[in-house]
């Protein structure tokens, strides 16, 4: 196992299994988002969209809290987001944008399956990222809240979107604009995570998950993705045609010739 940081220490880095697990790293604050962490965040994730040795992502927090989502005690201190400004700063527009597209987008749209631990609470713009993964984990002490509403915003890292297309536009605007806090339970019942887990298993129960998947057919899982993130802005014979380029690149795999020949001779395959 190697624990390395990024140039800040708000982002912690693990590397076991062919899984590289990021950790946000600011307890004291709930994993608030500073600057330094979306930047360190965004740095690994783009090193692993690039990394063969990295065959699946955990994103966790540090602490008790998965990420509390903007700085809300920053804002305070700088007299509100827009830092006591009368008109939108189209750079800081941009700026956002940009840091938006190189984290949640970037999740989103990985090569590698990413799996959300949640030890705690993911609220606001930590919401979006854990949406963004592909399956997420909790715990009984795992809180979701929108909470964008409750200090006088509209909301960004892509919560609405995702929220919509995970648990259907109803529920989607009784979250945003009614802020109910979901405990572990309801976020189950709603989908919006796959299994809970006692709260001394999240680590190990994330990190065997994500090996589970990184020891599995690699450009398959990253094709399957693609299909699924593709899906929603495509109708059925666009999306079956790309599905079909996919699947006979896959067809021509080692991966493909092993899993077959696993199966015939009914044993695991092995995957390289």
């Amino acid at each position: 196992m190697s624990e390395t940081t990024s140039p800040t220490e708000h982002v912690l880095t693990d590397r076991r299994d062919g899984v590289l697990t990021i950790t946000l790293n600011r307890p004291e604050r709930r994993n608030a988002m500073s600057r330094e962490m979306v930047e360190g965040l965004a740095e690994h994730l783009e090193q692993a969209a690039g990394d063969d040795t990295v065959g699946a992502v955990v994103l966790t927090g540090a602490g008790r809290a998965f990420c509390a989502g903007g700085d809300v005690q920053q804002f305070d201190e700088d007299g509100g987001e827009g830092g006591g400004a009368t008109e939108v700063d189209p750079d800081a527009v941009a700026l956002q944008v940009a840091q938006q597209r190189a984290t949640v987008s970037r999740i989103h749209t990985l090569p590698q399956p990413v799996v959300a631990a949640l030890p705690g609470a993911a609220a606001g713009a930590g919401l979006g990222l854990a949406l963004a993964a592909d399956l997420r984990i909790g715990t009984p002490r795992t809180v979701v809240a929108t909470a964008f509403a409750t200090v006088g915003l509209s909301g960004d890292y892509g919560v609405a979107w995702l929220l919509d297309r995970l648990v259907g536009p109803a529920v989607a605007r009784e979250l945003l604009l009614l802020n109910p806090r979901l405990d572990g339970q309801r976020c189950l019942e709603l989908g919006l995570v796959n299994q809970l887990v006692a709260e001394d298993e999240l680590a190990g129960a994330a990190h065997d998950l994500a090996a589970r998947l990184a020891a599995g057919p690699r450009p398959a899982l990253g094709h399957i993705k693609r299909n699924l993130v593709d899906a929603p802005g495509l109708s059925l014979e666009e999306s079956m045609e790309r599905e079909v380029q996919r699947h006979k690149e896959c067809g021509l795999s080692e991966d493909h010739v092993e899993a077959v020949r696993a199966f015939v001779e009914k044993r695991p395959p092995v995957f390289r």
